[in-house]
């Protein structure tokens, strides 16, 4: 009996123009060719198994460059034609777990809209559209995409099996691998899956003895196509102007779910902008949209720190900000949609703020928020202002009386790098040293774990912003932009150290 192979071109009635023009042609190496489906301006979503030698053997290609060069044409029905593009692919990034890959084009796509990704699975009996530009039952290489409906006769796990329809059963040959199995409703079109698998019965060629293919669920993966086509949009981003970021749940997540920490960001000409945290623990894609909270040359140009807190117990976290003239102000829930519960903590133009050097908001009482503030004044002096939500700035207590140490503290942020009841306080120190106190109180700054030694590239991080980018339980990562621009993230930070970089952007 035969085998099912890696899927080629549908037997089935070749396509109008200018429709299912996000299906994509791609050529690898002049040697084989797939099918895939435009998800992005600048991505394609394809089965991985086009990219190896082997697909049997192994359907994930490595991460970086394609081995071999790789074109894709998209826009174009009639590959004899000149509309569409023909753009080179230079990264793929594949699915750990399926046979899928994305595909970074050299070039942004115009005047073709991407297809959209389903939200609900398959379900049996459903009858589903195939396109490909693999072999038909007459033609070795079609010039024209071929269109079908097959109907789904199982769902899997990451999986869908597809038996032909119509009076010639529709069937995925060679050179359809990757291509589009899609659902239209009311008008619109979704990408429920890709091809990957099929006995090619009527093909070219072909004497299987049975009909049938196995595509490679998409309806799930919308989170992951979206990190991954994010992230050279966000290490596109002016770095070397971003001059303040805080991390907290502005956009729906919270510790243990799918949704992972956001972090807002303050540039230089004030536009201050919400990144939305990404699904999954892959520090290389922490992040997967984008949100603008103020616009550049606005109020924000006057905030000098700003730090997220948890000041309620329902809704999203908010902002404690410090601005130029020593107003002190929270802002108790921050989302997409802007700032809100803005209350003042300080006057404008008072005598005590201007001399608070760092501040922190974290859980420093062991409640359930986190919602007190931590203070290093110009003196040394370190206070804690707990529940600032519902106490304001009443009932501040000393941690640390004045002294000459504490003005050295360049930098502070609050995390939970130890496993305390308290968060920890992470300082960084002029001369570049790096000290975690772990379980921080108002009885004591706590257990002091050095973890970078003075005179470390440490002095030139810039920004540090401890959040829960990848596992998502507590907030020990480090989000670090550096002076020059670079910006880098550190996962699982703890006393033993920050162990490995994942570098995000590189100038």
């Amino acid at each position: 009996m035969a085998l099912p192979t890696s899927a080629s071109a549908v037997v089935g009635n070749a396509a109008t123009d200018g429709t299912y023009t996000f299906t994509a042609k791609i050529d690898i190496g002049g040697l084989r060719s797939c099918s895939g489906a435009l998800v992005d301006k600048q991505w394609i979503l394809t089965a991985g198994s086009c990219f190896v030698d082997v697909p049997t053997a192994n359907p994930h290609p490595p991460a970086g460059a394609p081995k071999l060069k790789s074109t894709a044409t998209i826009g174009r029905t009639d590959l004899n034609g000149g509309t569409g593009s023909v753009v080179g692919i230079v990264e793929l990034v594949p699915h750990p777990d399926r046979d899928l890959v994305m595909a970074r084009l050299a070039k942004p796509v115009s005047g073709i809209t991407p297809v959209a990704l389903a939200k609900a699975p398959p379900a049996t009996g459903e009858s589903l559209q195939v396109a490909g530009y693999g072999r038909t039952k007459d033609t070795w290489v079609p010039t024209r995409l071929h269109t079908g409906s097959m109907a789904v006769t199982a769902v899997h796990d990451g999986t869908v099996e597809l038996a032909g329809q119509g009076p010639e059963k529709t069937a995925i040959c060679r050179g359809d691998t990757g291509g589009p199995a899609i659902r239209v409703t009311d008008g619109r079109t979704e990408l429920v899956a890709v091809h990957s698998t099929s006995w090619q019965n009527g093909c070219l060629g072909s004497d299987a003895p049975q009909d049938g293919a196995t595509d490679t669920r998409a309806d799930d993966l919308g989170p992951w196509v979206q990190k991954i086509a994010y992230a050279p949009v966000f290490a596109a981003q002016p770095w070397k102007q971003a001059r303040l970021s805080t991390a907290g749940y502005f956009t729906g997540g919270s510790p243990g779910t799918s949704r992972h920490m956001d972090l807002i960001v303050k540039w230089s000409d004030g536009e201050v902008t919400l990144y939305q945290g990404a699904e999954g623990n892959d520090p290389r894609y922490p992040f997967a949209a984008e949100h603008r909270l103020a616009p550049a040359k606005g109020l924000w140009t006057h905030a000098v720190s700003l730090s997220a807190g948890r000041f309620t117990g329902s809704g999203p976290d908010g902002l404690i900000v410090r601005w130029d003239d020593a107003e002190l102000t929270q802002y108790t829930h921050v989302s997409p949609d802007g700032f809100t519960g803005e209350k003042r903590l300080a006057p404008a133009r008072n005598a005590t703020w201007p001399k608070a050097h760092q501040l922190t908001v974290g859980n420093f009482t062991g409640s359930t928020l986190r919602d007190d503030l931590l203070v290093v004044w110009d003196n040394g002096r370190v206070t804690l202002f707990p529940d600032t939500d519902a106490n304001g700035l009443r009932g501040e207590e000393q941690v640390i009386k004045a002294n000459t140490t504490w003005p050295y503290a360049d930098r502070i942020a609050a995390g939970h790098f130890t496993g305390k009841p308290t968060d920890d306080l992470l300082v960084r120190w002029y001369d570049g040293e790096m000290t975690i106190y772990s379980g921080s109180t108002s009885a004591g700054i706590g257990t002091e774990h050095n973890v970078r030694p003075a005179k470390s590239v440490w002095r030139y991080a810039d920004i540090l912003t401890p959040g829960a980018f990848t596992a998502n339980q507590v907030p020990n990562d480090l989000f670090v932009k550096w002076e020059g621009g670079a910006v880098s993230l550190y996962d699982g930070v703890d006393t033993a150290g920050l162990h490995a970089e994942t570098k995000l952007f590189v100038p």
